[in-house]
């Protein structure tokens, strides 16, 4: 019986092993599922679990739950072979050691991409996991309670700031969300006032949102700036040496709470430790039907999908490319991939991967948000409904349906729940401190 190892369980990776086990016959071939993290995280919510409107564990999916003929290995690939083919498998305890493959995935997916910009490292937090949805959430209303026994001043102003790096859709939905819940925030903090948030979206470029249209961005923008944000176009971060900003305009300010979301890179042990063939970027080169393919040529047994493969766009007409790395392409590119990896099998030819994107949604915070297809734009209240119908439908599973869905109706009835947890992040603080005193 052949091998399938997929390398990384996120959208392309579960959704690939969920629909394999749907079409393989019994004794086709094993599945065998490598990835760290024991959940998939469905990242268009994290947004809104760092605004406190999606509780964290509904934004994950656990494949034991669900993929029930596929072995997981809760471990990292430090190396595919393909040569060999066997990948480098180190667990979380223990020595790494080869695994054996007769077909191999690669679906491990997109890490951020940083700068070497001083204080960022030590400084910023990302968004794109989970933890750190629910670090910044935390760190905000930790700043709340803090600021609140300050009398007004620096002090009090730099845990009041917050600072955004990054205008694509998760710097953007998560400004508007976090602003959304800082905003909500006052009524239960009378000693602080509207005036004092001091909320700040960096972007590089003259435009946030590049998804959408010139004129739509600009309405992005003056939507959250009427709502209390500030947002720097052409402005890069220079500094973040202990909190402390320097954007290239020259202003300054000290900011408690710096978000990082400024891109993504390809995944190293995509880009640097396999035999397998990539482009410039690090990412895996495929065609269209996702097998793998160098200088032309199919490299049999091999194939990739998601954000760390560079798949031909073949619904647009532009020449060389390639699908936007995001979770509608990744859950598609998924099940096509299960799909052709049956058909070649069974010995029948996979079909390319074909998806035209019929638009974008974007949420901007509680009751606000922007869709746009083509010309056709929406915005505000409209929008935001859109853009939650889209993501229960689009979060895999009926159970994570029904808990987002039940979380959302009783947010509305009963409001966001403003307690942080910060401590969380410290488990042995208070154990020590017990210790200390005796």
């Amino acid at each position: 019986m052949r091998r399938i190892v997929i390398v990384g369980g996120g959208y392309a990776g579960f959704y690939t092993a969920w629909n394999l086990e749907k079409r393989l016959r019994h004794g086709e071939a094993e599945v065998v599922v490598i990835d760290p993290l024991p959940y998939m995280t469905y990242q268009p919510f994290l947004p809104e679990v760092m605004a406190g409107s999606v509780e964290p564990r509904h934004a994950l999916v656990s494949p034991r739950r669900h993929l029930h003929r596929t072995e997981l290995l809760s471990a990292t690939v430090t190396r595919v072979d393909h040569a060999r083919k066997t990948v480098t498998v180190q667990p979380a305890v223990g020595d790494e050691y080869d695994l054996d493959y007769d077909i191999v995935v690669v679906t491990a997916g997109a890490v951020t991409r940083t700068f070497p910009i001083p204080g960022v490292k030590s400084e910023a937090i990302g968004l794109k996991t989970i933890e750190e949805a629910v670090a910044v959430r935390d760190r905000l209303l930790a700043n709340f309670d803090r600021a609140a026994a300050l009398q007004p001043g620096p002090d009090r102003q730099r845990l009041l700031t917050a600072t955004f790096v990054g205008g694509g859709f998760a710097g953007v939905e998560g400004f508007g969300e976090l602003l959304s819940l800082a905003t909500a925030l006052l009524g239960s903090y009378p000693e602080l006032s509207f005036d004092e948030l001091d909320f700040r979206l960096v972007e590089a470029t003259g435009r946030i949102l590049p998804e959408v249209s010139e004129k739509t961005g600009r309405w992005v923008v003056e939507s959250l700036e009427d709502r209390g944000g500030r947002v720097h176009l052409n402005t890069q971060l220079v500094s973040a040496v202990d909190g402390h900003v320097a954007l290239s305009t020259g202003e300054e300010f000290d900011s408690d709470l710096i978000v990082w979301t400024a891109g993504t890179a390809a995944n190293p042990v995509v880009a640097r430790h396999t035999d397998l063939p990539v482009d410039d970027r690090g990412s895996l080169v495929v065609k269209a039907d996702l097998r793998v393919r160098d200088a032309g040529k199919i490299v049999v047994d091999a194939w990739g999908a998601g954000d760390n493969a560079a798949v031909p766009d073949v619904s647009r007409t532009a020449a060389q490319s390639t699908t936007v790395p995001n979770a509608q392409h990744a859950v598609r590119q998924g099940k096509r991939l299960a799909k052709n990896l049956v058909a070649s099998l069974r010995g029948e030819l996979p079909h390319d991967y074909v998806h035209a994107n019929l638009g974008v949604v974007a949420t901007l915070g509680l009751y606000t948000g922007v869709f746009q297809s083509g010309p056709f734009v929406v915005k505000g209240f409209p929008a935001w409904v859109m853009h939650r119908g889209y993501h229960v439908l689009a979060i895999p599973t009926w159970e994570r349906k029904v808990r987002v869905l039940a979380a959302w109706i009783l947010s509305l009835v009963l409001g966001r729940d403003i307690v942080s947890l910060e401590q969380t992040q410290h488990p042995r603080d208070a154990f020590e401190r017990v210790g200390a005193r005796r």
